[in-house]
Formats: C-alpha cells, sequence, structure tokens
C-alpha cells in the first residue's frame, strides 16, 4: 500500500499533470496528496476527474495560495471524511485488503506563525479524541533541526520546539528517508540557496505495529520546487510489463520515417506480414536512429536525483548550473512526449 504526497506550488500546467500521472503509474498509489494546488472549487474537481484515481476531498484555497486534494482508489481503500479545513484534511483510512482501518491526516502548515500556532494545537486535540493508527503527511513549513537545512537563517529553537512538542504529544514518530536529504529548495544560485527537509510522513507506534515494514523515499525533483515523497507500507522491487506498441505522431516529422515505410511495403507480401514487419523495423529505429523518450526521460531523471542527493552535501555552481539544463531537457522531452 503506497501513498505519495507532493508540494505542486500552485504549478499545475500539462507536463505537471503528466508526471502526476507517472507517478500513479510507476508507484501504484493508493492515495495521493497534492498540496498548495492554488485551485479550488470546480476546477479543482476538473483537475481530479482527470486523474487514474477515482475518488477525491478538496479544500478551499486561502485567495490565491493553499489547496488540498487528497484522491485515492476506492478499489482498494475506503476513505470517509472526518474534518477538514485550510490546513487539513482528517479522514478514516479502511484498507479494503487487511480489513484494516487507520486515521490519515493531510496537513499544509501555513507560513504565518499564528496559522502554524492554530495547526500544532488542532493535532494534538485530535490526538486526545481516538488512539488508531495514525498518519500525518506533508509540508510543515518547519525545520525539526539544523541538520534538515541548508543555507538561509539558522532554525528558530522555539519555532522547532513547538513543533516537537505537537509530535510528542501526538506520539508521532518519523519513519527517516532514503533518496535527496532535501525536499524543497529555493532554486537559487550557491551563494543564496537554501534547502530544507519541511515535507514528511510521520506515523504513530500503532501505524508502525500495522506496518513494520514501511519505508519513505524522497522522489526526484521537478515541475516544483518540493520533491514528492512515497511511503510505501510494504516496499517491493517494481516490476513493469513491456510496454505495447504505440505509434508516435512525433515520428512523422522525422525525414527517414518514410523510408522505413517504403521498405516494409517493398519487403512484405501482405498486409499482415507488412503490420509486423513495420512494428519491429520501427521499434529498432525509434530506438537506435530517432530516440525513445521514455528512456530518455528515466535517464534524466536518474541524473537529476543524484545531482539532488550530491547538492544536498556538497553544493557548487556547477551542480546547480547542471540542474537547470537537465531540468530544461527533462520539460524538452515531456513536450515531445505529449504530443506522441
Amino acid at each position: 500500500m503506497n501513498i505519495i504526497a507532493w508540494n505542486c506550488r500552485g504549478d499545475l500546467k500539462p507536463n505537471f499533470q503528466a508526471h502526476v500521472r507517472d507517478l500513479i503509474r510507476n508507484h501504484d498509489p493508493v492515495m495521493f496528496m497534492v498540496m498548495e494546488t492554488r485551485i479550488g472549487g470546480i476546477r479543482a474537481k476538473e483537475k481530479t476527474d482527470c486523474l487514474p484515481l477515482d475518488g477525491a476531498i478538496h479544500t478551499n484555497t486561502i485567495g490565491y495560495a493553499g489547496g488540498l486534494w487528497l484522491v485515492w482508489n476506492t478499489d482498494k481503500v475506503g476513505v470517509s471524511l472526518l474534518s477538514k479545513i485550510e490546513q487539513e484534511i482528517h479522514v478514516s483510512v479502511k484498507v479494503r485488503s487487511l480489513d484494516s482501518t487507520y486515521f490519515f491526516s493531510a496537513i499544509y502548515a501555513s507560513p504565518q506563525l499564528g496559522e502554524r500556532c492554530v495547526l500544532w494545537n488542532n493535532l494534538c486535540m485530535f490526538a486526545k479524541l481516538h488512539n488508531m493508527p495514525w498518519v500525518i503527511v506533508r509540508d510543515f513549513n518547519e525545520p525539526l533541526s539544523n541538520e534538515d537545512k541548508f543555507g538561509g537563517r539558522a532554525v528558530s529553537n522555539s519555532r522547532s520546539f513547538d513543533f516537537k512538542e505537537c509530535l510528542d504529544s501526538c506520539n508521532m514518530i518519523d519513519l527517516g528517508f532514503s533518496g535527496p536529504r532535501f525536499t524543497w529548495t529555493n532554486k537559487r544560485e550557491v551563494g543564496a540557496l537554501i534547502q530544507e527537509r519541511i515535507d514528511r510522513f510521520f506515523v504513530n507506534s500503532g501505524w508502525c505495529t500495522m506496518y513494520p515494514d514501511a519505508k519513505l523515499t524522497h522522489l526526484t525533483r521537478c515541475h516544483s520546487d518540493h520533491c514528492p515523497i512515497l511511503l510505501e507500507s510494504k516496499p517491493i522491487n517494481h516490476r513493469h510489463p513491456p510496454r505495447p506498441f504505440k505509434f508516435q505522431s512525433c515520428w512523422l516529422a522525422d525525414l527517414s520515417f518514410p523510408n522505413i515505410l517504403s521498405r516494409v511495403w517493398r519487403q512484405s507480401s501482405y498486409l499482415g506480414e507488412a503490420i509486423d514487419k513495420f512494428v519491429k523495423d520501427v521499434s529498432t529505429w525509434n530506438k537506435n536512429e530517432f530516440g525513445n523518450v521514455f528512456v530518455k526521460k528515466k535517464r534524466i531523471m536518474t541524473r537529476l536525483n543524484g545531482i539532488q542527493k550530491a547538492m544536498a552535501l556538497r553544493p557548487s555552481a556547477q551542480l546547480v548550473e547542471l540542474e537547470k539544463v537537465l531540468q530544461q531537457e527533462l520539460e524538452s522531452i515531456l513536450n515531445q512526449e505529449r504530443d506522441t
């Protein structure tokens, strides 16, 4: 049972939406939380209706800010709304395959200190009302310690203490993580660069007992200044079946493509043979000559992940510039992929 959470910073452009679908296809989450969408009401429903998950809850935006979406697969989990306000969605989650239930809280902590204090109080009050297994997820807008931040001002001890007190009151446990250390960056040059780990999953002991092998991963950051985070309750090695053959419209723009068609027709005796030969020949051509956009995308995502890990340890102007170049290449490939 996988859960993904992502602060999209309002970037709901077509390439962002395509990447959300990629995340869902690659990690098969039962729930996906999107935050700071800056879109609410009917437009929010229109966006979530396009995703391959059929249950949805939205919160209202705060002017042109905020906005939480929680979407899920109704075949795998039953989700019942307990309460929601601008910064919070609290639900009960029934896992159909296990016939078990836990509470799930999707959170966006306001950048305003006073509003965050209200959030801490709300979470503490919610904790007193139940003894259920419980998961809290998302952007707390507050590093817990100096180890969770690079650059900028030092972490405020008083604000960090308030955050820790809230977690202790709720009996929450940090699962740790794999992947790049920081989940947010201001995307500045090295001299002004700030990186923080502010996107998190916390769980209580009851949830840990249900899922003792749970694993948290910081995924590659793209399309946003936050990275998606993945919670796997029972981590497995994902193996995907080969993609079925699909005609790519971008092939038509390549001058060598008509030659493939001509050769196939000359060398084939009947339609069925021509189709089989076309699929084989064009697949080889696409891989060796034209370039497979899916393979290119995977290669760039792998390089970005490595750069973001290195940036957390020792940032440099070269790494900052290389990440910018790769992000631009990724956008170009995604534009190309949308035309396929």
